[in-house]
């Protein structure tokens, strides 16, 4: 093998590494927050509709949408090719805020357009539910983004419709029950992500399924002490998912605070409400670190998942008191 020969066979493939790993480092990149706020006054300039009640919550899910699938390096969760691929993080932070996309759609289908359980549901926002629902990682056709997109086509005619005066079937009603049975769905998505956040460094809890309710029966037997660790390859996909839960949740809470202003005032809860968003803003804080670091709860490295865990467990017991105020306030 000649010396030219050589040198192409080494350099070639070190060249593909090397911009590799330029491309991953590029690439895993969380999108910054933006303003709900700003972004719904501005659609509403550029389509000429009326900002209504609800219309902020709804440019605020879309918007949503758009930021995931039109970030740097578009939408990833499907991707096989390199350097796509080989990137983990962005893709579990992407699946957090699906989530949340997916149940914000979801309340919107079921309780936030309805004005009773036996009104007729929006057909707009029917078409739109399920279609976010499409699977998150499916790469063969037909192609997510593409599901995705229809889903915030549909929710952009809910949206126009909305905004409308000679269409009063397209309604967006903020009641206290309509946020209270959405903060309901949000309680439990943040009580898991703080056990499973808290779990990195291993716990030996209690078994409390039963708690509460003597006359209360399970499946199949639990034992009462219960080791709980996540497992190391893990830790950090539950951190980024955890981390794409809050973005999108501080947006949508923004967003609400517009919508539901009223009710908030009533039930003297917009201070509560407020505290949530500061909560959950902190979460977005950099990670000033190459990599998610797993210290044990008093030792000298530090630990982000428990500092992760300490936010969303606040703000978690935050939207549990303003349940109780919005049913009892």
């Amino acid at each position: 093998m000649t010396t030219r020969a050589r040198i192409l066979w080494i350099g070639i493939p070190s060249a593909l590494l090397l911009i590799n790993a330029v491309m991953m480092f590029w690439l895993n990149d969380e999108p910054p927050l933006f303003n709900p706020i700003a972004r719904a006054t501005v659609h509403a300039q550029e389509h000429g509709h009326q900002v209504v009640t609800g219309y902020t919550t709804t440019v605020t899910l879309i918007g949503t949408m758009d930021v995931l699938l039109n970030k740097r390096g578009g939408y990833m969760s499907n991707d096989i090719l390199p350097p796509w691929v080989f990137l983990d993080n962005v893709p579990n932070w992407e699946f957090g805020v699906l989530t949340q996309v997916r149940d914000l759609a979801r309340a919107m289908r079921n309780d936030f357009s309805r004005s009773q359980t036996q009104s007729t549901e929006d057909l707009d926002l029917a078409e739109a539910e399920p279609l976010f629902h499409y699977d998150s990682d499916r790469w063969i056709p037909p192609d997510t983004e593409g599901r995705y997109r229809n889903a915030m086509k549909a929710t952009e005619r809910y949206l126009k419709r909305l905004a409308s005066p000679t269409t009063p079937e397209a309604q967006f009603f903020a009641r206290a029950d309509n946020l209270t049975a959405w903060l309901a769905v949000v309680e439990k998505r943040l009580g898991s992500l703080s056990q499973r956040l808290s779990a990195s460094v291993g716990q030996v809890r209690i078994n409390t399924d039963l708690s509460g309710d003597p006359d209360a029966r399970q499946s199949t037997a639990s034992p009462q002490l219960q080791v709980v660790k996540t497992p190391w390859t893990q830790i950090d996909d539950v951190f980024y998912e955890s981390r794409g839960h809050a973005w999108a949740l501080v947006h949508f809470l923004h967003a609400m605070e517009v919508d539901f202003e009223d009710v908030l005032r009533k039930k003297n809860a917009l201070i509560s409400f407020r505290q949530i968003i500061r909560e959950l803003e902190a979460t977005q804080n950099p990670l000033h670190s190459p990599m998610v670091l797993n210290g044990k709860q008093f030792g000298l490295l530090a630990n982000h998942s428990l500092m992760l865990a300490n936010y969303i467990a606040r703000a978690n017991a935050a939207i549990i008191d303003l349940r109780i105020l919005l049913q009892q306030g």
